[in-house]
C-alpha cells in the first residue's frame, strides 16, 4: 500500500459499479499470501489458527460442483473482510469497482443514475434520491423506494457495493428493479435502459425580486469552480439575496465543499474531523464571505457533504436553513490504494460542525420547516410555483431586503 487519497465524506452510492462475486468469511488478520498462511498473532501475544480457511478452499476445490477461481476465492476473503464490520460505506472495491468510483467524482459515467444508501433498520438498499435528468428519474424511481431485487436477484443493504454493481451495464442495456414503496402493497418493477449520465452540478437562475439562485445537485471536481462562476454572474447582476438549494444532494467531495463554504462564510471553522485516536483536523474559511442575506434549502435527502454546508451556516448563523430535517451521513471515507488496481474505502472519522456537534444518523433541523405539498415526493419533480420550500425561502430574503 504506497498510496492514500482522501476520497471525502463522500457520495452515498451511485450506480455504476459492475457485479462481482461474493464469498464472504469472517475477518481475519492479514500477512503475507493470504490464501497459504499458517498462523499469525493476535493482541495480546494470543494465536489465530487460520487453518480453516486454507481448509475451506481446498475443500471448494475439491468437491464444488461448477470449479473454483482462485482469484475469486480471494476477492471473496477481503470482502468477508470488510463486511465483517458491519459499516456500508467500508467496502473492498476490485479493479473495476475502484476505477468506477473515482469516475463518479468526475461528472460522467454510465449507469441509471440514482442514488442510494443502506437503511440500517431494515438491511434494505434505500433511494435517497434519483439524479435529475437521467434514466432512474424518468423511470419514476423516488426517494424511499427500497430496492430489493436487480434483475431477480435478491440485494441486500449489507453488501451494498456489490449491489450497486449490478446496477451498472453498458449503455442501452436494461436492468430491471425490483421496489418496495411505502403506501404501495406490492412489489414495483422498474425496467430502466441504462445511458451515459454526464452530470452539471451546478444551475443559477435569477428569481422574482433579483434574488440569486443555485442549485447544488452534488460536489464532483468541477462544482466548487463552477458555483464560483455562477456567484460572480449572479453578483455581476446585483442580486439582493442569494437562496442555495442543495435539496436531494447526496454529497461528494469534502475539498470541494470546503471551497465553497470557504466563498460563502466569514473567517472561522468549517468543519472538523476526529479520527479514532480523537485526532483532529480543522478545515478553515478566509476573511472573504458573501455579503448578501442568504436562504439553504435543505430536505432529508440532503445529506454528507450537503450537511457539512448546513451545519456550517446554521452555526455560525451566516444563512437560513429552509425545509426539512437532513439525512444525517457525519462520517468520512478514504480510499487505500492497494498497488494492483484495486483499493480500501475505509470509514477513518467522523465530522462536526463548527459549534462541534455530531449529526451522524440525527441530521440538521432546518431554521424553519417547511414541507413541500404532499403530492410532491422530491424536490426534482416540484414546479417553481407549487415550490413552498422556495416560496418561503423567498419571502426570507425579500423581507431582509426591504
Amino acid at each position: 500500500m504506497n498510496k492514500k487519497r482522501e476520497l471525502a465524506i463522500g457520495i452515498i452510492s451511485l450506480i455504476l459499479i459492475t457485479a462481482a462475486i461474493t464469498f464472504s468469511i469472517t475477518a481475519f488478520i492479514l500477512s503475507g499470501n493470504v490464501l497459504g498462511m499458517d498462523l499469525v498473532k493476535k493482541d495480546k501475544g494470543q494465536e489465530l489458527d487460520v487453518n480453516k480457511v486454507r481448509q475451506v478452499k481446498s475443500l471448494l476445490n475439491k468437491y464444488y460442483l461448477r470449479g473454483t477461481d482462485e482469484n475469486n476465492l480471494l476477492e471473496g476473503v477481503l470482502d468477508g473482510m470488510t463486511q465483517s464490520l458491519e459499516d456500508p460505506y467500508t467496502v473492498y472495491l476490485n479493479n473495476k469497482e475502484y476505477e468506477d468510483l473515482q469516475t463518479e467524482t468526475r461528472g460522467t459515467y454510465a449507469g441509471i443514475g440514482i442514488v442510494v444508501s443502506t437503511d440500517e433498520q431494515d438491511n434494505l438498499i434505500t433511494v435517497i434520491s434519483p439524479i435529475e435528468d437521467t434514466p432512474g428519474e424518468k423511470a419514476g424511481i423516488l426517494p424511499g423506494d427500497k430496492i430489493v431485487k436487480v434483475d431477480g436477484k435478491e440485494v441486500k443493504g449489507s453488501e451494498l457495493d456489490k449491489a450497486v454493481s449490478m446496477m451498472k451495464g453498458v449503455k442501452g442495456t436494461k436492468v430491471t428493479l425490483t421496489i418496495l414503496r411505502k403506501d404501495v402493497k406490492d412489489p414495483i418493477e422498474k425496467t430502466i435502459i441504462r445511458d451515459e449520465i454526464v452530470l452539471k452540478t451546478i444551475k443559477d437562475k435569477i428569481l422574482e425580486g433579483n434574488i440569486g439562485y443555485i442549485r447544488i445537485s452534488m460536489f464532483d471536481e468541477k462544482t466548487s469552480h463552477d458555483f464560483i462562476e455562477s456567484y460572480n454572474k449572479l453578483s455581476g447582476e446585483g442580486v439582493k439575496g442569494l437562496i442555495i438549494d442543495v435539496r436531494d444532494n447526496p454529497g461528494g467531495l469534502l475539498g470541494e465543499v470546503v471551497e465553497i463554504a470557504d466563498q460563502i462564510l466569514p473567517k472561522g471553522i468549517i468543519v472538523y474531523t476526529e479520527d479514532k485516536k480523537k485526532k483532529r483536523r480543522n478545515w478553515y474559511s478566509d476573511n472573504n464571505q458573501v455579503e448578501v442575506p442568504i436562504v439553504l434549502l435543505i430536505n432529508g435527502s440532503s445529506a454528507s457533504a450537503s450537511e457539512i454546508l448546513a451545519g456550517a451556516l446554521k452555526d455560525t448563523a451566516k444563512g437560513i436553513l429552509v425545509g426539512t430535517k437532513t439525512f444525517g451521513k457525519g462520517v468520512v471515507q478514504e480510499v487505500f490504494d492497494l498497488d494492483d488496481g484495486t483499493a480500501v474505502k475505509i470509514t477513518v472519522s467522523e465530522y462536526f460542525t463548527p459549534n462541534g456537534i455530531s449529526i451522524h444518523g440525527k441530521g440538521i433541523q432546518p431554521d424553519i420547516e417547511v414541507k413541500l405539498p404532499e403530492k410532491i415526493k422530491t424536490s426534482l419533480q416540484v414546479r417553481e410555483n407549487e415550490d413552498t420550500q422556495l416560496s418561503k425561502a423567498i419571502e426570507i430574503i425579500k423581507s431582509r431586503t426591504r
